[in-house]
């Protein structure tokens, strides 16, 4: 875990919204926040603490007041407590090779007498799988999850067990009470079963205890397990009744066919008979009737074309002699009209001539009258009117348009009179009842068994319907009840199972834990001897550390194998204990959790705090969020320290209004802010 930011909103004595950059690097793990007493460091530590763990973080500034009283005073004094305060906690945590950022806010104000508290947690899941995003990127995109709101209690242990930040951490006066190493044991013991998984092996050996006493199924659960065999029971009935219809199905299936096959050979023979013709016979009479009436109506229309003239075009011939005749009666009656009118020309025309030349005249005139005389003698003259030749014409167009529609009456007659003749024979070929009434009657009764069988395989296909889905709604449901209770449903059916094996794994644990314990024991005890030689300055004093297995109380051993009285040790040198031990602890979990430290070098010499500042801050663990004074980590020290340090803060406290400002810097670095001193 590393922390990346906090930001504290009228928390304490923070006033408004302070916040602090905490993302290191490897070659830069430390950060410095410097503050005079009095001015939050505590409460900075305590507001850590108290943002992943709510009512169970051990916050210095509680003691043994009740959590809503604890919040409640919390809320900045110069603050409307009904707006209320937040801390927001932001950081990272690797898990399946996979870096995830979390957000965790915690807030709260008051409404009334009644404290309203609540916690909003925000993960991005993707963060780490992009190697577009900065390691130090403290503000990547994150999502509200409700289901980490509401069981973040639980979801912290699993990130960080609240038996381990007490480990990680912790201010002077802890250092100072581990200094003692009576004392120590209960540290030791806690450390070794929860930061390094002891604690799980001996969780795992009494839950099997647990779990054997708990063999006795309850009243709830068997009433579970009854509705699960209820439902069981009532799955298998709809499953057997639906095998059972399928069954009848099918049957009424092959029925079916057999009577579809048989009604197909009654209609067969049935029509071989001539039964389709007999069925058809009224059909077939009353066609034949309509079609008789409709040739008699052709050979009506027929019959009255021929009254007309129709008949004269067997005289086309003598017509067209007529019409000859008649071009030349017209001719010799307009031919003589034109003599008489020619007379009377001829008489003017010579009354003007000249004596001299009429004779030629006349002559000329004479002959052209004789010539027009002879064309109006006829042979033979009919007498016929002057129209004739028009008469003849409309004559002419009749005969046309009466031969066209006597030709269209002819043959829809010829049409009328072969479907007739068809009609008849269809009627000559219609057997008699007597012939086809059995096999009519046999083919009527086959129908309705047809019927019959069909409607039952309608019945049957629906009811298969009915009962797939009743089954998948019990299979739904007992699907459900499985999944609900599939703990209790495995229980019950191996409870012997698990009374006879639970035994034996306990036994197992047993030893596994012994042995973990022991493994742990001596890396611990390597690491704090490794450490405390390379903090103190009397590198001979203290020759080996052990630590019981029992009881977890530290054995130091001077160069001679002989016991150190922990009284022959200074209080710094104690305190370096205390600080080997923790640091010891750290290096056998792996650095892999921050360590917050608050005024670690109180009683130490100058020699000793270089030690601690050279030897141990910069390689307490990956990140470390150091809260010092300025008498502890001083101009010189701070110089010692500077190569280590990613970021400096300084606390500044107003003593008018008694509020705290974050600003960044430390006392002695350029650009700090003069009013820290």
């Amino acid at each position: 875990m590393l922390l990346r930011k906090i930001t504290l909103e009228e928390f304490g004595a923070y006033r408004g919204k302070q916040s602090l950059d905490l993302t290191v690097t490897k070659s830069k793990p430390i950060i410095l926040i410097g503050g005079l007493n009095g001015c939050g460091k505590t409460t900075l530590l305590d507001a850590i603490q108290l943002a992943l763990y709510g009512p169970r973080a051990r916050c210095s500034g509680r003691g043994g007041k009740p959590y809503d009283t604890y919040l409640r005073e919390s809320i900045n004094r110069q603050h409307d407590p009904s707006r209320g305060s937040s801390v927001t906690l932001e950081f990272t945590v690797t898990m399946d090779a996979k870096e995830h950022y979390y957000k965790v806010i915690r807030s709260w104000h008051t409404s009334g007498k009644t404290l309203k508290e609540f916690l909003n947690v925000f993960i991005d899941e993707a963060y780490g799988d992009s190697g577009k995003r900065s390691r130090h990127h403290t503000e990547p995109d994150v999502k509200f999850s409700k289901l980490l709101s509401e069981g973040w209690a639980d979801h912290v242990e699993d990130l960080l067990p609240l038996e381990v930040a007490s480990l990680s951490f912790f201010d002077g006066e802890k250092i100072e009470s581990l200094a003692d190493p009576e004392r120590a044991a209960s540290v030791i013991e806690s450390a070794v079963h929860s930061l390094l998984g002891v604690s799980t092996v001996q969780q795992l050996r009494t839950d099997l205890l647990a779990l054997q006493r708990r063999q006795k199924l309850s009243d709830e659960e068997q009433h579970l397990l009854d509705n699960i065999r209820a439902q069981e029971d009532e799955r298998h009935a709809v499953q057997e009744e639906l095998e059972t219809v399928a069954q009848e199905l099918a049957q009424r299936n092959t029925e079916l066919g057999k009577a579809e096959r048989a009604l197909e050979a009654l209609e067969r023979e049935f029509e071989k008979e001539g039964g389709g013709l007999f069925e058809r016979r009224i059909e077939i009479e009353q066609e034949r009737k309509r079609v008789a009436e409709y040739l008699a109506d052709l050979r009506s229309s027929l019959t009255q074309i021929t009254v007309g003239p129709l008949p004269l075009l067997m005289m086309g011939s003598h017509l067209k002699e007529i019409r000859k005749q008649a071009k030349r009666e017209q001719s010799a009656a307009e031919a003589e009209q034109v003599l008489s009118v020619l007379e009377e020309r001829d008489q003017w025309l010579l009354d003007l001539l000249p004596e001299d030349t009429r004779g030629a005249v006349i002559a000329k005139l004479e002959e052209d009258r004789t010539q027009r005389f002879k064309s109006t003698s006829l042979k033979v003259d009919f007498g016929l009117p002057h129209d004739a030749l028009a008469q003849l014409a409309v004559l002419d167009e009749v005969l046309v348009r009466d031969k066209v529609r006597a030709a269209e009456l002819l043959a829809l007659a010829t049409t009328a009179a072969e479907e007739l003749d068809q009609l008849d024979r269809q009627l000559a070929g219609v057997p008699a009842h007597s012939k086809v009434e059995a096999i009519q009657n046999a083919r009527e009764d086959q129908l309705q068994e047809f019927t019959r069988i069909q409607a039952a395989v309608a019945r049957g296909t629906g009811r298969i319907t009915e009962l797939r889905r009743r089954r998948e709604y019990v299979s739904a449901a007992l699907e459900r009840a499985h999944n609900d209770f599939v703990r209790t449903k495995v229980k019950a059916e191996e409870v012997e199972r698990i009374i006879k094996y639970s035994e034996k794994a306990r036994g197992t644990l047993e030893r596994f834990g012994a042995a973990l314990l022991q493994r742990h024991i001596s890396r611990l005890e390597v690491a704090m001897l490794q450490s405390f030689k390379e903090l103190m300055r009397k590198q001979g004093l203290v020759q080996d550390i052990r630590i019981n297995t029992d009881n977890f109380t530290l054995t130091l051993t001077d160069a001679e194998g002989e016991p150190i009285d922990p009284g022959r040790l200074s209080a710094g040198e104690r305190q370096l204990l205390a600080v080997s031990l923790l640091w010891g602890l750290m290096k056998v979990a792996g650095n892999r959790l921050p360590s917050v430290i608050d005024t670690p070098l109180g009683r130490l010499d100058s020699r000793h705090r270089e030690h601690l500042v050279d030897r141990y801050l910069p390689h307490a663990s990956d990140q470390v969020l150091l809260l010092s004074t300025d008498e502890e980590i001083d101009e010189y020290l701070l110089g010692r320290l500077e190569k280590s340090v990613a970021r400096t803060y300084t606390l500044i406290h107003d003593d008018t209004n008694f509020t705290t400002s974050v600003v960044e810097g430390y006392w002695w670095n350029v650009g700090a802010s003069n009013v820290a001193r």
